[in-house]
């Protein structure tokens, strides 16, 4: 037979709370004019509490009287007898209290090492107390930061700044945040803030570390910097400077060059002066950014593509970006609207042209049959059916293998007379270079020759001329949203 009475022992030891005669162990909590003795026992204490039984038994060495006292100053009366009648008893007793005391518990809680309950508390607080302390960030992100054994609410915290960094930064002072928490937030893909101002706060944390230094550059010492540096040595990597427009590399990033590596910055530079250049460091991907969408819209996405991902459009957003001189300022209040399927709508020439005649900023993916090859181009005209070629020099072609951007190739376009080829029977028809047409001069019949050279663009975006099928394609026109993206 196998009985257990936990119920009545746990009343027994919150008995043992109130007696007054066996306790071998005084607790002074609190600070002046807040302080109340407790009394306990050493026993207890040190098979509860890992803290209590090193702060114990450091004093009983220094103490040889039988009675034992310790000071908690950081813990007030009021939470230490709740985490007290814990320690006894097993017993959480939270009738009656406000989050802002659920969140002191878990402090003394984690101070104190009492694991179990700092496990409870932080689940019990994100699943129902979430809107509060959304409401009270600055406090919440505080107890959350002060310890390596809060994950579940650091990540709570992160979450909030992730997701909704308009609302809590308009509370919340940036800079008062732990160089780790910084850390967590900057390095995640999803953070839904534009790149520059990821930038412009990282500067203004790094100020707030270094209070002596005045806020402009222009102002700084070669040991200012070096001081900067130290301090964002763990932040700068990143930063993805590699996603801002050039205007904003120019105006925000170039007055502070000093604070990156000498090679990365020519990379840098490098890219900004030349597109086509490849950088020697592994550049982060643009990160994936929600739309704000209106209920109008039908999709909260960047792209809805079955070829290619989000990281892939902001990429072509990017280039469209520098090809055209800024065409598309703020990349992230513009969307690509499908225009044609070739899954969904066929693959013939009269449904390409019935579906995207007409249509100017048009981006065309080609996914490539047996391989993991995307190429594709842009076209900032009109697409046409008559027989004539598009001018101009904003038009580029792409490749990607295995949707690393890391790898893509881009090719700008050298002959601008001859960028585009507007007929009929023909598809998405880049100079001679992406060639996608039906030989029967047939437009109701599928594409038959597809293939790929280098005549009129820069670069071939393919080692070979063979012809190719096609897996699938895509054509879609870069929108301005309904409605823009909130920022701070």
């Amino acid at each position: 037979m196998f009985a257990q009475f936990f119920s009545k022992l746990s009343q027994n030891y919150i008995e043992l709370l109130k007696d007054d005669e066996y306790y071998d162990v005084t607790v002074e909590v609190g600070e002046d004019p807040d302080v109340k003795i407790f009394r306990a026992h050493m026993n207890i204490l040190c098979y509860r509490s890992p803290y209590l039984r090193r702060n114990l038994a450091s004093n009983k060495k220094k103490n040889d009287n039988f009675l034992v006292h310790i000071k908690l100053p950081n813990i007030s009366p009021e939470i230490f007898q709740i985490v007290l009648e814990y320690i006894y008893g097993g017993i959480l007793s939270l009738n009656g209290q406000d989050t802002l005391n659920f969140l002191k518990i878990l402090a003394a809680a984690d101070k104190l090492c009492l694991q179990e309950l700092v496990n409870y508390l932080q689940k019990y607080l994100i699943e129902n107390n979430s809107e509060w302390m959304e409401q009270h960030f600055e406090f919440t992100q505080q107890i959350s930061s002060q310890s390596n054994n809060l994950l579940e609410l650091q990540e709570f915290c992160t979450n909030l700044m992730v997701k909704s960094p308009e609302k809590i930064f308009k509370s919340f002072d940036f800079a008062s945040l732990s160089e780790k928490s910084l850390i967590s937030l900057i390095k995640r893909d999803d953070l839904q803030m534009k790149e520059i101002e990821i930038w412009e706060h990282v500067l203004k944390w790094g100020l707030a570390q270094n209070p002596t230094l005045i806020p402009d550059p222009a102002t700084w010492t070669d040991d200012d910097f070096k001081k900067m540096k130290v301090t964002l040595q763990n932040c700068l990597p990143l930063v993805r400077f590699f996603c801002l427009s050039s205007k904003e590399f120019s105006y925000k990033v170039r007055p502070y060059q000093k604070l990156l590596k000498n090679q990365f910055y020519e990379d840098l530079l490098n890219f900004y002066l030349d597109p086509d250049s490849v950088s020697t460091y592994n550049t982060l991907r643009p990160r994936n950014i929600i739309s704000r969408s209106s209920p109008l819209e039908n999709t909260d996405q960047i792209i809805d593509s079955r070829i290619v991902d989000a990281n892939i459009a902001s990429t072509i957003l990017s280039w469209t970006n520098k090809v055209t001189n800024n065409k598309f300022a703020h990349i992230d209040e513009y969307k690509f609207e499908l225009l044609l399927r070739g899954s969904r709508d066929g693959f013939t020439p009269k449904k390409f042209h019935e579906l995207c005649d007409g249509k100017h900023n048009t981006v065309t993916f080609i996914k490539i049959k047996k391989t993991k090859e995307i190429i594709g181009g842009y076209n900032p005209l009109k697409w046409e059916s008559s027989s004539s070629f598009g001018e101009t020099e904003e038009s580029f072609i792409f490749s990607f293998k295995n949707k690393n951007i890391n790898d893509a190739i881009i090719s700008k376009v050298r002959n601008a007379e001859f960028a585009l080829f507007y007929k009929s029977t023909n598809g998405p028809y880049f100079g001679n270079d992406i060639i996608i047409y039906n030989s029967k001069e047939n437009e109701c019949a599928n594409y038959d020759n597809i293939w790929c050279e280098g005549t009129y663009y820069e670069n071939k975006i393919r080692e070979t001329t063979d012809e190719f099928s096609i897996d699938d394609y895509e054509v879609f026109q870069i929108k301005k949203r309904l409605s823009q993206y909130i920022c701070i």
